[in-house]
């Protein structure tokens, strides 16, 4: 079993070194202890000062203040390597996002990994029509809302569905998310939402469920954008409250701890890495779409 190791950063002080060592623990235990069972997957994280003390070979996950500035900048990418990086806003509840984004990479690094499955139910007799669909494999977003997550070390974190989540019925004693949140097979939660892919007309739809009564069916069109990742360009297009409506957090003291010493290749290598995703999250900032 390959080895995923995730890095965590900040790059704001309204989130010292402090608290993302807290929260690098607790991300850690969840990926352990929760997650890697069940979804067969190893995976460290750790924490680090900035960018440039990340070594090679690391995902980063980078908190910031800006990213409200273009909620289209939120989440997983990938670097112009092809290699996954993703970015969360600093606010009250970062912890839980992290958590939402570390276990979405290490389930589908490269945002491109589908599941075959029967339509949900909730898209009504449009989604029941296609008859096999193709499922995104993004745990997390079903149950994404702050009401389904549960915490670790006292961290609050992301609860995340099982591969259990696409079987055709619902069983007696089937675990379909972690916390127990979802309870049938491919079922969205208030606050969440799904995607997938009707093979028929080639289209992306989703199950969306924000600021309804009840979930809806929502028809993002035909994936064409080739250069960036099908999770990339369905988050693009992808209405949610959530990252529109970001909060900064209070700025809060707290000076960041130096780095361990490291090797002069180390530090050449990292900090080429460091700049290249630099220019890269410049550019989302900067996207317009």
């Amino acid at each position: 079993m390959v080895l995923q190791q995730v890095a965590l950063v900040s790059q704001t002080p309204s989130i010292p070194l402090s608290e993302v060592v807290k929260v690098a623990a607790a991300l850690q235990k969840q990926a352990t202890r929760d997650f890697s069972p069940i979804w067969e997957v190893s995976a460290t994280v750790d924490s680090f000062a900035k960018l440039e003390d990340v070594p090679l070979g690391y995902w980063p996950v980078v908190v910031r203040d800006d990213v409200v500035t273009n909620y289209q900048a939120a989440g997983i990418h990938l670097d112009d390597n092809g290699q996954p990086f993703a970015l969360v806003q600093a606010a009250d509840d970062w912890s839980l996002t992290a958590s939402h984004e570390v276990l979405e990479m290490l389930g589908d690094p490269f945002g491109d990994r589908v599941m075959a499955g029967n339509p949900p139910k909730q898209g009504g007799k449009k989604a029941a029509d296609m008859k096999r669909v193709e499922y995104l494999i993004e745990v997390s977003d079903p149950s994404e809302a702050e009401e389904f997550s549960y915490t670790v070390n006292d961290v609050t974190v992301s609860d995340f569905y099982t591969p259990h989540f696409f079987d055709p019925v619902a069983a007696a004693g089937v675990r379909y998310s972690f916390t127990g949140a979802i309870t049938k097979p491919r079922t969205v939660l208030r606050g969440g939402y799904i995607s997938f892919h009707n093979t028929v007309d080639n289209h992306w739809y989703q199950i969306q469920w924000f600021n309804t009564a009840n979930p809806v069916l929502a028809d993002l069109g035909v994936f064409a954008e080739s250069s960036m990742s099908t999770r990339e360009w369905i988050d693009r297009q992808t209405n949610v409250p959530r990252m529109k409506k970001i909060s900064k957090t209070v700025v809060r003291r707290g000076d960041m701890f130096a780095s361990m010493p490291k090797s002069a290749g180390t530090v050449v290598a990292a900090n080429g890495r460091a700049k290249a995703i630099e220019s890269k999250i410049a550019k989302l900032l900067k996207y317009r779409g």
